[in-house]
């Protein structure tokens, strides 16, 4: 069976959590290909030329490393590339992503050391100052923040995040998770002084689940020379080493590997510039849905909004499962549902990837008649008030 549904329906299932993204008809395609001798020579011209490409996305002059991982695994190789049994990293808890890596860096022996928020913003710059300020002793080996919290809605400013280590003079690594944010928003590995960028490939690369990534300085290759926790397969040194001449050390994804590579082309044609502003408008339109619906953004602070989706709070009393589960049954559509403490207390609309003003409105309607079906309290107008900004900003 190529596709499972347990109740088929006439028309297209509207996919809009924040991830996997729907993918375009060209990249499915390009997945068709029959797949190649990964040792052959045509494999290393083409090996080349996606590694050269994946680079402009992440606006980087350094290696990225490719694996063929979901973006958990991205998390573990940049962590065990770069640190040893007991290091202090910091932290901060800007949502469950944040949550789940700062668990997987105590399962590897590290001792993660936590900044809370509310989940409600992103993470506290000045709290990380301070922090590194006070460790004169830089027992701090790292600094781990997720870019776009996709539990929340909340964005951190990477520049600022850097500035402050700056200030402080700390050496801490500065390590960024970007698998929710990249290619769907603005996002620069070296200017902003990155060590190890995160990424996977469902989301704002238009991927399937399947590949991860690891973009990494020039500092964060000298650390992975005196790291000692345990790696073998997420090991950096024969990647790089293989990658020099198109190949890697193991059998590759090679049709996720083409689809990458039509992807990249897809993202490049657009220009940046412009998926990054086809992003914050639909963003911004969702926004002034979810105000002239009277319902509530996840996300506080307004310089914090995420392009990439919203996470939108249900009245007290009335469960964002209960709207998830009618939206699905009689629309047809899927979105996301709440995570670790803000399950069943939110929904979250995905607005990234492979969508357009079109998509946006085929989404926020099945939103409004939801809200109607399910019973819960809002205002008539959301969809109103989105069409009338994305007609007067086309």
């Amino acid at each position: 069976m190529a596709y499972f549904q347990s109740k088929p329906t006439a028309g297209r299932h509207f996919l809009q959590i924040p991830g996997p993204s729907n993918v375009p008809d060209r990249v499915l395609r390009a997945m068709d290909n029959p797949t190649m001798d990964h040792r052959g020579p045509d494999f290393g011209l083409f090996g080349k030329q996606v590694l050269e490409k994946v680079k402009q996305v992440f606006k980087t002059t350094q290696p990225v490393i490719i694996y063929p991982a979901s973006g958990t695994g991205a998390w573990e190789a940049a962590l065990v590339n770069t640190l040893s049994p007991g290091d202090t990293v910091l932290m901060c808890e800007t949502g469950q992503f944040a949550f789940l890596w700062r668990e997987m860096a105590e399962r590897l022996g590290l001792k993660p050391e936590l900044i809370q928020t509310d989940w409600r913003r992103a993470a506290d710059v000045p709290g990380i100052e301070a922090r590194l300020r006070a460790d004169t002793a830089h027992a701090i080996k790292a600094v781990c923040v997720v870019h776009n919290e996709t539990s929340t809605g909340c964005t951190s400013r990477i520049a600022e995040v850097r500035a402050a280590m700056d200030a402080t003079g700390h050496p801490a690594l500065l390590l960024v998770d970007t698998i929710s944010s990249l290619g769907s928003m603005d996002y620069r590995h070296d200017e902003w002084g990155v060590d190890v960028t995160v990424s996977g490939s469902q989301k704002g690369l238009m991927l399937p689940p399947g590949l991860s990534f690891n973009a990494v300085s020039e500092k964060a290759l000298k650390a992975s020379e005196s790291a000692r926790l345990p790696r073998s397969f997420w090991d950096w040194k024969p990647m790089i080493a293989s990658n020099a001449t198109g190949y890697f050390p193991y059998t590759p994804a090679t049709n996720m590997l083409y689809a990458l590579d039509t992807a990249l082309d897809l993202l490049l044609a657009e220009g940046l510039d412009n998926v990054f502003a086809r992003h914050d408008r639909h963003a911004e339109a969702t926004r002034r849905a979810v105000r002239a619906w009277g319902l509530e953004v996840q996300c506080e602070d307004p310089r914090h909004y995420s392009s990439v989706l919203t996470a939108v709070r249900v009245p007290e009393g009335h469960s964002a499962n209960a709207l998830r589960a009618a939206i699905l049954e009689k629309f047809n559509m899927s979105l996301g549902n709440g995570l670790g403490r803000l399950n069943d207390r939110v929904f979250r609309i995905g607005h990234l990837g492979d969508f357009n003003d079109l998509a946006l409105m085929g989404t926020l309607s099945g939103v409004e008649m939801g809200l109607r079906v399910a019973g819960v309290p809002h205002q008539d107008g959301g969809v109103k008030a989105a069409m009338d900004y994305l007609s007067g900003n086309a």
